[in-house]
């Protein structure tokens, strides 16, 4: 008797699982590469969610795609051994672009999402899982924007990998994207998601969160040669200023490799480009960022931390620790608010940021462009910043002469700081800054420099402890400015 019931059960179990698995094959899907396969696949979407929703699995072929529409309580499993392929732009197998009334304040990627590999609008429950890879070679990394300016319309073809929007209960775990497009994952206005163990070797954006809240991204590999690696996003997409929040990152790495060399093992560092990967805030910041943790990450040949509110929206309560950083170009951390204002008109608010605390930070061959950047606005200064426990290791080389240069406000200009020239400090240049808590800050260089460790520029109730800096003739550590004397270094 207890033979039957425990066959009875273990049949009940599979009957179970047969009744929750849709395999696309059984729809159609051919998998060889060379049959368009989306159609099929969707067909399997449909028909889980019309049974109360599932799992559908892709076994192991490769599913040349256009767009796959996502919906609520699907599972879209990609078998170890499966690839969903990006159709050539020439075969026009992707959705078409959503319509968009009125102005936008952001550009065509954020705007649309119908015209992507994989999507979902206002979906519940969503998944995407397994082993296997995205592939986009079919995508294209273009957009309508140029030169930080705005152009309109949408770019005509597939441009993302993943596109999400307004989705609720998000779950993206184990897969690999190749060559994603202009992003590999973009989220916008998702409340309550994972993203867990994903490897994405890709053109452009790795993983931009824009307008989301209670996400949690843990042990991803993100290699983006071209841009930028992991960015937090408050854009107008959904019309409106919305924060993104709550939103915790830990054990992840991003890097700045060649494309493809992460994935195929030969970690080949890509020339220093526009940005070789990076974790940022912006620049997209309408509504601002609060609630922010990131934790034991480790950069390498990329940028460092960029945290950028720029368009009228405020940036609190960031935590950032154990943080290691090695080959590290332009900069290691950049704070920064600015009036690009990229928004309504008629909006009047001013950008903010307070409440700022990084800590256990090692970074080796950093660049001598920029040091540590924090600067707030004139009048509007960032506020409560603090630096703890913080070991660079500059290449050095700077001259006297840029300790006298000018740094320029960040006004209207686009946050890069590249585009601002080398900083007059080599270790940290403060400017309009009430509350600067440093504390046991250590900065090396391979070569002698001859800019001060330390410039602070119009900063209030500032508070230096055990700063450690090689001893350079003629030059101080610390060289602090405020009213007329800013003009007479």
């Amino acid at each position: 008797m207890k033979r039957i019931l425990l066959l009875s059960a273990l049949m009940i179990s599979l009957i179970i699982n047969a009744a929750t698995d849709y395999d696309v094959r059984d729809f159609g899907a051919l998998g060889d590469g060379k049959t368009l396969d989306h159609t099929a696949i969707n067909r399997a979407i449909d028909t889980c969610v019309a049974h109360g929703g599932g799992r559908v699995v892709l076994p192991a072929g490769t599913y040349l795609c256009g767009s796959i529409r996502m919906k609520s309580n699907v599972e879209l499993h990609i078998s170890a051994g499966a690839t969903i392929l990006a159709a050539p732009a020439s075969v026009k197998a992707y959705d078409e672009a959503e319509p968009w009334e009125g102005p936008a304040y952001q550009d065509g990627g954020h705007t649309y999402f119908h015209n992507s590999l994989i999507w979902a609008v206002g979906q519940n429950n969503v998944s995407i899982t397994g082993r296997g890879m995205i592939d986009g070679k079919g995508l294209t990394k273009k957009d309508t924007e140029k030169g930080g300016n705005l152009q309109g319309g949408n770019i005509g073809t597939g441009d993302k990998a993943i596109a999400l929007k307004e989705c609720r209960n998000v779950l993206i775990r184990d897969v690999t994207i190749y060559h994603g497009g202009h992003f590999a994952i973009i989220m916008t206005g998702c409340d309550i998601g994972t993203v867990d163990n994903v490897t994405i070797d890709t053109n452009r954006d790795g993983f931009d969160i824009d307008c989301c809240k209670y996400l949690t991204v843990s042990n991803c590999k993100i290699n983006t040669p071209s841009d930028d690696a992991l960015v937090l996003k408050s854009s107008y997409a959904l019309k409106r200023p919305v924060l993104c929040e709550h939103i915790a990152v830990t054990n992840c790495v991003i890097t700045g490799y060649k494309m493809g060399t992460l994935l195929d093992g030969t970690y080949i560092p890509e020339k220093v480009n526009w940005v070789c990967g990076r974790f940022k805030l912006g620049t997209e910041s309408n509504g601002g960022y609060r609630n922010i943790a990131l934790s034991n990450c480790t950069f390498m040949y990329s940028s460092g931390l960029a945290f950028e509110e720029v368009d009228q929206g405020l940036m609190e309560n960031i935590v950032v620790s154990n943080i290691t950083m090695s080959h590290v170009h332009h900069y290691p951390i950049y704070i920064t608010t600015g009036c690009r204002n990229r928004g309504p008109k008629e909006r009047n608010t001013v950008s903010s940021g307070a409440d700022i605390q990084i800590s256990n930070v090692i970074a080796d061959d950093v660049d001598s462009l920029a040091g540590i950047i924090v600067t707030g606005m004139p009048g509007h200064p960032l506020r409560n910043i603090a630096l703890n426990n913080i070991r660079i290791k500059y290449r050095g080389g700077g001259t006297a002469d840029l300790a006298k240069r000018e740094y320029r406000e960040q006004g209207t200009n686009y946050p890069e700081p590249r585009f601002a020239g080398p900083t007059p400090a080599y270790g940290l240049y403060a400017r309009h800054v009430d509350g600067l808590d440093l504390n046991h800050i250590t900065f090396y260089t391979e070569r002698p420099d001859y800019r001060p460790a330390v410039m602070l520029d119009d900063v209030k109730n500032e508070s230096i402890t055990d700063l450690k800096a090689p001893d350079v003739k003629g030059v101080k550590k610390v060289v602090k400015l405020s009213g007329n004397n800013r003009n007479n270094k």
